[in-house]
């Protein structure tokens, strides 16, 4: 898609190094991710890393110029414009640009002088896969019920447990995991650890496949003993770190489906304008037409969504609500957009492989991992009613 048939890049939320970075990486992009598919997942992935990292796009991933970042704070507008343009041209690209973020996000944001200089600029130059551990078999968004557990022993914690659904799983040279130390009952008592791959009772338990192939594991941990060097932060202060770190990637997840949602109105605007039916072209139709009337507006509704959330958070605001918001708008209307563009394409919307049906099945993903839609549905309700009580009470 030209970068002049996107005009939100000239919105205020934006600056002139947002405006030039988004149509730089689109043009690279073009030429360098778009036709990256393969039947081997871990290698394509492995070698996304690899291209992004020595084109520097991975710099904006970490934070700290001093450790290969771009700046000294992570950018949420700029994390959003990568991953909404690498997600118009591959789904995987966008995957292992975010999983970089996401897998180092809270060692930017909380780790020691140490463990950033040791981490941050292998994950910035593409030269090690990062991974970020949260979810169990019984704790995906209670994060209050983990089980996986850590105890310490001398100037080692010793972990059991397991983690699951984890990106990058199987094939990360660095996993950060949260595990149960006991400081305080429920989500108070969670710490964060660094766990490098290979570490004597860590291993890889069972490899998972979904619809959209991506990396994806299940965590096995065994008496694992982890320095206490290791440890992200304070003890008990997990919960916190990964809610930091979550808060930063959330409202990125929204701007990667209005990538997929992007690509799939282009690739509808496509098979409108040039499937004939009935001595005229599919956009004759002023069905086809309200369709596509629908789908730009659901993608731009989307759009100001996200990127009000990202100025915010730029502005140092706290952007829960916000950030939700965005999150359940732009993963469903894109799910909306999609599921009409394979619609208008026909039976070749359903040919495996074909761009709208990789978009079909990218998307569906999205509606659930970093908070299903039924939690940011619960998100924004309580945010709204704490308002109402917090106005009330004065």
């Amino acid at each position: 898609m030209p970068t002049e048939r996107l005009p939100h890049l000239d919105w205020p939320f934006l600056q002139d190094h947002h405006r030039a970075l988004a149509r730089d990486l689109d043009t690279w992009a073009a030429t360098n991710v778009a036709d990256i598919h393969s039947d081997d997942v871990d290698a394509d992935c492995r070698a996304l890393v690899r291209i992004l990292g020595k084109a520097g796009w991975l710099r904006h991933a970490v934070a700290g110029t001093a450790h290969g970042g771009s700046s000294d704070t992570l950018d949420t507008r700029t994390l959003c414009l990568i991953r909404e343009t690498l997600a118009r041209h591959n789904g995987l690209a966008d995957f292992a640009f975010a999983m970089q973020g996401l897998g180092s996000g809270a060692i930017s944001i909380d780790g020691s002088p140490e463990q950033k200089a040791r981490y941050l600029p292998r994950v910035a130059k593409g030269e090690a896969i990062s991974a970020f551990a949260l979810s169990e078999p019984e704790a995906g968004s209670d994060v209050a019920a983990m089980a996986c557990a850590a105890r310490l022993d001398g100037d080692h914690y010793v972990l059991d447990g397991e983690k699951t659904w984890i990106s990058n799983g199987g094939i990360a040279d660095l996993y950060v995991v949260f595990a149960r130390t006991g400081e305080a009952p429920g989500s108070r008592g969670i710490s964060a650890f660094i766990i490098e791959a290979g570490t004597p009772g860590f291993d890889i338990a069972e490899r998972i496949d979904v619809i959209a192939p991506h990396p994806l594991a299940r965590l096995r941990f065994t008496n694992c003993r982890v320095p206490v060097t290791q440890r992200i932060g304070a003890a008990g202060e997990g919960f916190k770190v990964a809610m930091r770190t979550l808060d930063v990637f959330r409202t990125s997840v929204a701007a990667a489906a209005l990538g997929f949602g992007r690509r799939a109105l282009d690739e509808a605007l496509l098979r409108a304008t040039t499937r004939r039916m009935f001595g005229q072209v599919l956009a004759d139709f002023q069905l086809t037409q309200a369709k596509l009337a629908q789908m730009a507006t659901t993608i731009d509704g989307a759009a100001l969504l996200t990127y009000r959330a990202a100025w915010q958070r730029d502005q140092g605001r706290n952007v829960t609500r916000e950030a939700a918001m965005a999150k359940m708008a732009a993963t469903e209307g894109a799910q909306t957009v999609i599921d009409a563009a394979v619609q208008l394409w026909g039976g070749q919307g359903v040919v495996s492989d074909q761009p709208v049906e990789r978009l079909y099945r990218e998307i569906r993903s999205l509606r659930i991992y970093e908070g299903a839609t039924e939690v940011q549905q619960l998100i924004i309700a309580r945010e709204l009613l704490k308002d109402v009580r917090e106005g009330q009470a004065g």
